[in-house]
């Protein structure tokens, strides 16, 4: 149960001041969940987590929910991306709740005073922490009580047991729950965290199971991630963000409390709350503070689900679900079964583009960088004015309904020029705001594919699909070539079905969690051939690592792989090269950069030095 909307944390403290906070801080008189072993998501009972709370906020054309955590009697603590201002009109905290509309020991607050961590970053989700001051207290009891915080200088290894409420949705982009959702997860270290974001800062800490199927979702932002010590649970986290809901290797981000207690400190300057050092090394090791290693065969749970989107839900419209960094070839909505189906799902190929001319499909394409598709040059021997044409993102049906597409002018087409198939740029009027549905895919710059590695291939055409056109999709297998110098410049396939309208398309191939176009589909110019010393149909496509210098000049420096995505692609240079800016719609490039030069020259200095080596190596031995 992935709860990413606008989580609060109520800071319920006493009046009496810090102390008597520590005092009945973390203490949950109706929970026995240290003593369970429940792993999977399900109903909370009334009174298990006293300091959930819910908040309603106002926003154009409805009312976002988040979570968020009690922390003294007037103060709720909550994520950053809840709140696009600090206005509290209409603002509304629930406390007390486990079934809505249905709760007797329930209380409402209005919000009096919203303060935003200053150095909140909405893109990369750093700092995501806010503070909510109630119009006026609440009186604790086993239903409304406070949760204790991590203090700094606190420690979660992975591993460690921690558990994750809200009302937020039951699956990604669902329905918001009527009733309160618990679920355990393990504590991941940032380490593994950041091999599947790349960005994961210190402010951050992650949980989830490696099989994914628990998490927090939408409608859950804000809300708490505890773990129980010594008889105490303490606020490890807030409800950030996340890679869908419940996803494989796609842990849920919470903000790591223990890093703001000087800023909270700060901000709350009576009746403080109550901050505790979690550390499992420290203490008798009872309760949920076990250390034991992650759990890796969680099945999916009603209750979890993980998005790298902030959980914020609305309830008029679906939210948005915004990657904060730029990479390519991540595509978490894909599984495609090698068994022989040609049918599609919506985001299994998240960078497909279809070009289109008067409303018309035309070609395929692929977004390659943040406003660039890339396709066949064919495509525009007839018609190469960038006006004439548009590009859709995020589609799946040619004829029917896309939720989640978009649609975008082209401004510049360039083309390259060749001996040869050649590739064309388009570039695009606006940037697309990326998200499961809509990614780039990461270019070939001379990978190695070897011979039996299955790949992919994608299109629309006429004929295809059935009635609403659905994108379709095709395996094959590479191949040895069967022309001598065609492994330099070519990858051969198996045989697969190429239409008209799947020229522009990819031929995809995946390396390690990361997608690679390896080639562009070219109907007019397939090469079919057969292999000599088998009965075997041979398709032989251009590498695109034939257009290395073409798409840097054009393109700009390749984007950072899922793998790697601290580092651009080590084959390109660090800084971009700006593209010449064209007198006309359509282009040509023919140049090569010098850093290509220097390249190919350290490449025959290998060859001479080796070349001498084994000559010396052979008199010696003779």
């Amino acid at each position: 149960m992935r709860f990413f909307t606008c989580g609060v944390l109520l800071l319920a403290l006493t009046a009496t001041g810090g102390d008597a906070q520590i005092d009945v801080c973390g203490k949950a008189a109706l929970n026995t969940k240290a003593e369970s072993r429940i792993v999977g998501g399900q109903a909370a009972t009334a009174g298990s987590w006293p300091w959930q709370a819910r908040l309603l906020i106002p926003v154009t054309g409805g009312t976002a929910l988040c979570g968020g955590s009690l922390i003294n009697s007037q103060w709720i603590l909550s994520a950053a991306h809840c709140f696009s201002s600090t206005s509290t009109t209409g603002v509304v905290v629930n406390l007390g709740e486990t079934q809505i509309n249905n709760s007797p020991n329930s209380v409402s607050r209005s919000v009096s005073q919203i303060i935003v961590h200053p150095n909140y970053n909405s893109q990369s989700q750093d700092n995501d922490v806010s503070l909510l001051k109630l119009s006026s207290s609440v009186t604790f009891n086993d239903y409304i009580s406070p949760v204790c915080l991590a203090a700094a200088g606190s420690d979660f290894p992975g591993g460690t047991t921690a558990w994750v409420t809200g009302f937020g949705t039951l699956s990604f982009q669902g329905s918001a729950s009527s009733t309160l959702q618990e679920v355990s997860v393990p504590i991941v270290s940032n380490t593994q965290c950041s091999a599947s974001y790349g960005s994961i800062t210190n402010n951050m800490i992650c949980a989830g199971l490696t099989d994914g199927g628990k998490d927090s979702c939408q409608g859950d932002s804000g809300g708490p991630l505890v773990s129980e010590q010594s008889g105490r649970w303490i606020l490890a986290g807030i409800v950030s963000f996340g890679r869908g809901c419940a996803l494989p290797n796609f842990p849920g981000v919470y903000a790591r409390v223990s890093e703001y207690q000087t800023w909270i400190d700060t901000q709350i300057t009576s009746n403080q709350t109550g901050f505790i050092v979690f550390n499992c090394n420290k203490t008798d090791l009872s309760g949920s503070c076990s250390g034991e290693p992650p759990i890796t065969n969680g099945t999916t749970s009603s209750t979890t689900t993980t998005t790298p989107d902030v959980h914020q839900t609305t309830t008029t419209s679906p939210p948005e679900t915004t990657t904060p960094k730029a990479v390519c070839g991540r595509a978490v909505l894909n599984s495609p079964v090698f068994d022989g189906s040609s049918v599609v799902s919506a985001g299994q190929w998240p960078w497909m583009a279809s070009l289109q001319k008067n409303g018309q499909h035309v070609c395929g394409g692929t977004l390659v960088s943040l406003d660039s598709v890339l396709s066949n040059a064919d495509c525009f021997s007839s018609s190469p004015v960038a006006s004439e044409w548009t590009v859709v993102l995020g589609r799946l049906k040619q004829n029917g309904s896309n939720p989640f597409e978009v649609s975008l002018t082209v401004t510049n087409i360039t083309l390259s020029n060749q001996t040869g198939s050649n590739v064309a740029v388009l570039k695009l009027s606006t940037a697309p705001v990326l998200n499961d549905y809509i990614q780039p895919i990461c270019l070939d710059n001379g990978r190695t594919f070897p011979v039996g590695t299955t790949c992919w291939a994608a299109g629309w055409s006429s004929g295809r699909g059935g009635e609403e056109k659905v994108l379709q999709e095709f395996q094959t297998s590479v191949l040895e070539c069967s022309r001598p110098t065609a492994a330099n410049d070519s990858i051969c396939t198996t045989m697969f079905t190429l239409a008209e309208g799947d020229s522009g398309g990819p031929l995809m191939c995946q390396q390690g969690a990361s997608w690679y176009q390896a080639a562009v589909l070219s109907f007019a110019r397939r090469s079919l051939r057969r292999r000599r010393a088998v009965a075997v149909a041979v398709m032989e496509f251009e590498k695109l690592s034939q257009f290395e210098d073409f798409l840097v000049q054009t393109v700009g420096p390749f984007l950072p792989s899922t793998i790697n995505s601290s580092s651009f692609n080590p084959t390109t240079p660090t800084t971009p090269i700006a593209p010449t800016t064209p007198t006309a719609s359509v282009s040509t490039c023919t140049s090569t950069p010098v850093w290509h030069i220097h390249k190919k020259i350290f490449f025959y200095l290998r060859l001479i030095f080796h070349t001498l080596w084994n000559i010396i190596s052979s008199e010696h031995k003779h």
